[in-house]
């Protein structure tokens, strides 16, 4: 279905790129704090951030905390319109507000006036913490329930004239977001905001995150991903890019591929391939590179890399696209490649 666009700030969504967004864990109106946390966003490749708009004091800090960053803004709010003016009247680029909390009908109005005024986006959805209880009671807890739930909600900004508007379904439980999105993603042609919320910490919140992430993105479902993990929220923006990299959607990186070794490998194979991923983890440019661990097969694994090594006890062959092969011995290979990795680079 083809996808309306949205903009958040300089930020295009549904226009095929996807943005990449993460929350503070500070409070914006400390803003030497929030605008230090937001700088290192940034540089981790952060493309939208939000922020906890709690109060009166969070909502007036955005406009000093937009006066030092170049990233849009979205204010996240519950429970008071009030809030949510104030916030799009301080610089907020987007409103992330639930119509079921934000009061009745007269204060939905007032924030549906607010975005069409200040001519700025707001996303609504469902998760499975705030699903209307009618369809709770209706479906259950399922992809059903919150399809529908975000959509009525979606329909109360509609009813009121906002156009601008990006949807959200999320469950801590991938398989259930993954349903609730594929549902979404037939019917309605606005942006969606994917993400398996409450995904944890540690290695497993990883691995949910890029099942579920990565499952829609490679339906093609998706057009700003925020990884949710408990931790620091430049780790979720490196998970974010990771994901994207995976499913082919970002171009712009040295790829490193490498062999899982087995009793054929007679070099450190594992150790090399982790030399070289730290030395291009900044590298902005389309490479692939292969470290393999043995020439049995590898140079056929490895074909179309820019750069590759394949490993023996005696000596090790460095090959690249052209098919330009060269044998070299053990002791220096490391050496050697490093060498000609580093004219690929310049």
């Amino acid at each position: 279905m083809p996808k309306r666009q949205v903009s958040v700030g300089k930020v295009l969504l549904g226009g095929g790129q996807i943005a990449v967004q993460s929350m503070t864990t500070e409070r914006v109106s400390d803003v030497e704090k929030s605008v230090a946390q937001i700088l290192r966003l940034k540089e981790a490749g952060c493309d939208i951030v939000r922020v906890a708009v709690l109060d009166e004091e969070d909502a007036r800090a955005i406009s000093a905390v937009k006066e030092r960053i170049d990233l849009p803004i979205v204010a996240d709010i519950h429970f008071s319109a009030r809030l949510a003016v104030l916030a799009a009247e301080h610089g907020a680029d987007k409103l992330r507000v639930n119509p079921g909390n934000i009061g009745g009908e007269r204060e939905i109005a007032l924030v549906a006036d607010c975005l069409k005024a200040h001519h700025i986006p707001v996303r609504v959805g469902a998760n499975t913490g705030s699903i209307e209880p009618h369809f709770y009671e209706k479906y259950g807890r399922s992809a059903r329930a919150l399809v529908e739930s975000a959509l009525s909600n979606v329909s109360v900004f509609e009813r009121h004239g906002v156009e601008d508007i990006v949807i959200s379904v999320k469950a801590s439980d991938v398989p259930l977001t993954v349903e609730a999105y594929r549902l979404l993603g037939g019917m309605a042609d606005y942006p969606l905001h994917v993400g398996v919320t409450e995904a944890g910490g540690g290695e497993f919140a990883l691995v949910k995150s890029a099942a579920g992430i990565g499952s829609l993105l490679l339906d093609g479902i998706g057009d700003t991903v925020r990884v949710s993990l408990s931790d620091d929220p430049v780790k979720e923006v490196a998970a974010a890019h990771m994901i994207l990299r995976a499913c082919g959607l970002e171009r712009d990186f040295a790829d490193v591929i490498s062999c899982p070794t087995c009793g054929r490998c007679m070099y450190d194979c594992t150790g090399l391939a982790e030399r070289v991923r730290r030395r291009v983890a900044s590298v902005r440019k389309p490479l692939k590179i292969a470290v393999m661990g043995c020439v049995v097969n590898g140079p056929g694994e490895a074909k179309g890399c820019d750069l590759g090594i394949a490993g023996g006890k005696e000596y090790c062959m460095i090959f690249d696209r052209e098919g330009n092969m060269t044998r070299v011995p053990a002791v220096t290979a490391e050496e050697t490649f490093f060498a000609k990795l580093e004219e690929l680079l310049r």
